[in-house]
């Protein structure tokens, strides 16, 4: 009986595992057709919070700019990496506008995210290019969005799915189907950036 019992929970395991393969490889996929934008608060201060906003306002305002001929995830990238020192200005102006004299940093990465609800869908947790863009000592709550397909800005406000097919889009635009997997995912994330060190 105790044979039976290992070899019944090692089958579930792996049946398991091999579910979350095919899960796995589609969240990959949207990582890699996704460019996201990450601004961090100097600290978690009302004031630093808001400041964070303001910056966020400027940046995607100007951002609608930069990226209006775009059309494609490695075209933002570029008109990002290109435009860094224009886009640290921006923040910088804003930063002083309202009266505090942090530094700022700004460019282009490949970071880890944990699993992230916005609006009307949720993105898996993985390693996604983003546009960075760090407030003084960097140490507040963080605001995200994703920058291509143009989620955030403001005239443009694509769908999500206009960067991804069908079962990318069914993923992230019907969560509550998936909230086991995201975290499992996530978990192994959590996992591969432990060891990745």
């Amino acid at each position: 009986m105790k044979i039976f019992f290992k070899a019944f929970c090692c089958a579930v395991i792996i049946s398991c595992l091999l579910s979350m393969t095919g899960f796995s490889g589609a969240c990959e996929d949207i990582e890699d057709r996704v460019f996201r934008l990450h601004i961090i608060a100097n600290s978690d201060s009302d004031e630093d919070q808001n400041l964070k906003l303001k910056v966020r306002d400027e940046i995607t305002s100007y951002t609608e700019k930069l990226f209006a001929d775009c059309k494609t995830k490695e075209d933002s990238i570029k008109a990002a990496r290109e435009n860094i020192d224009s886009i640290k200005e921006k923040a910088r102006e804003v930063i002083k506008k309202y009266g505090y004299d942090y530094s700022v940093d700004a460019y282009v990465t490949n970071m880890s995210f944990d699993t992230r609800v916005y609006k009307d869908f949720t993105l898996p947790a993985g390693k996604y290019d983003a546009l960075r863009i760090v407030i003084g000592e960097g140490k507040g709550h963080n605001w995200w969005c994703v920058l291509y397909p143009a989620v955030c800005v403001p005239s443009a406000q694509e769908d999500i799915g206009s960067a991804l097919n069908d079962s990318e889009t069914e993923i992230v635009t019907e969560s509550d189907k998936y909230t086991v997997k995201f975290k499992i995912v996530e978990i192994f994330e959590g996992i591969a950036n432990f060891f990745s060190w």
